[in-house]
């Protein structure tokens, strides 16, 4: 027997070894001191109901809020059992709902709310599995025409920009690069990364997320290897069928406003690049922005109200995905119901950073439209009063 072979057999009798090992304790003391009877969460959760303040603060959200959640997913988290009594599905939502809210690490959740570490790991990942399943039906959407053209309308009511159908923009979020994952994640930022593409509209609300393509990529990759890219491309998403702007008579299809990280297309409208750019370019730049801070904004809210995008995310790369798409459905389902309660939340933070600048030539056709909107911004008819203070 060779070197190499005597070393990776070492290798196996140390591991299984390792595996016949008993555990020194099936619960630990510290666990069985703590909480002895398994309902130091619930306590709290009924102290803090007190406060309507203070349990805002403690789960991001109202009691009511919380209570309505817990409801529709708790015939998910019931498990039956004969010997050991499982966690009851308050506390597992609880425990979720503090990890996502908080950023806290499995550790410090063991010695907070004495459980198992390994115990809190799984009711996250299982929870968050959860989430998304119950959530994405009822608080993602499906695009319709009609909802585009819902969507328009309050667009050109807030924002003064017609046939705008959402705010289109990638972020990245930190996480600790996985295991045998080289430099995918390795992002032009200098950190390992994940990219959350998300449309949104005037309510500060997901339409739309993918969720999961490697921090290395370009922006322009990212997008492309969307769904939304491939129906757009395909004609198949549910855009209403293009119209003049108001007072003008040549029709002009319906866009969603980019920054200059995703591409110039007749669907996609992004600024004018430049330093030496002409007043009617800027001004066009400037009420770009008024549509798009929609989207700065609620990263900004998904960030203050979810800490977990606080810190990079040191789980595997699965679990990560299924953090964040809970977090997304959360986001929804909260501003549905509390809205954003503090003007915290709607500080645009910089956990979640924006995607690299692309440098992609424009097309003709996607310039023309562009420069039809820049016309109508600064024509009579589309003019604001102060938007040239603004420039």
């Amino acid at each position: 027997m060779d070197r190499t072979a005597r070393v990776l057999l070492l290798l196996a009798l140390r591991r299984i070894k390792k595996k016949k090992q008993k555990r020194k304790y099936w619960v630990h003391p510290l666990l069985t001191i703590m909480n002895k009877d398994g309902n130091h969460f619930k306590r709290k959760y009924e102290a803090l109901k007190v406060d309507e303040v203070k349990f805002f603060d403690y789960f991001r959200m109202s009691v009511g809020c919380f209570e309505e959640l817990l409801s529709l997913i708790k015939p998910h988290l019931q498990k039956k059992y004969i010997f050991r009594k499982p966690i009851e599905p308050l506390e597992m939502l609880g425990l979720t709902i503090r990890y996502l809210a908080t950023g806290n690490t499995f550790k410090d959740m063991h010695f907070t709310y004495y459980r198992g570490k390994s115990t809190i790991t799984e009711i996250v990942k299982f929870v968050c599995r959860i989430l998304w399943n119950i959530l994405k039906r009822l608080e993602l959407p499906k695009i319709t025409t009609e909802l585009m053209e819902q969507i328009a309308q309050e667009y050109e009511k807030k924002t003064n920009f017609p046939n705008c159908i959402g705010a289109l923009d990638g972020k990245h979020i930190r996480i600790l690069s996985p295991d045998h994952s080289g430099s995918l994640f390795f992002n032009y930022k200098n950190y390992n990364s994940i990219v959350l593409l998300a449309l949104v509209d005037t309510n500060y609300k997901f339409i739309y997320v993918d969720i999961g393509a490697y921090g290395k990529e370009c922006d322009s990759t990212v997008f492309q290897n969307s769904k939304l890219y491939d129906l757009l491309k395909k004609g198949q998403l549910s855009i209403p069928p293009p119209k003049p702007l108001p007072g003008f008579q040549k029709e002009i299809p319906f866009v969603f406003v980019a920054d200059e990280g995703l591409p110039l297309t007749k669907n996609i409208m992004r600024p004018y690049s430049g330093k030496f750019l002409s007043i009617e370019k800027r001004v066009f730049n400037y009420r770009l922005s008024r549509a798009r801070r929609y989207v700065e904004s609620a990263f900004g809210i998904l960030a203050n109200k979810w800490r977990i995008f606080h810190r990079p995310i040191n789980v595997s790369y699965d679990f990560t995905i299924d953090i964040i798409k809970a977090c997304c459905v959360l986001h929804n389902f909260v501003l549905n119901r509390d809205g954003a309660q503090t003007f915290e939340e709607m500080i645009i933070d910089d956990s979640l950073q924006i995607l690299h600048e692309t440098t992609h030539e424009s097309r003709t056709e996607a310039n023309i439209i562009r420069n039809e909107f820049c016309n109508y911004f600064n024509s009579n008819i589309g003019a604001l009063s102060w938007q040239l203070t603004k420039i």
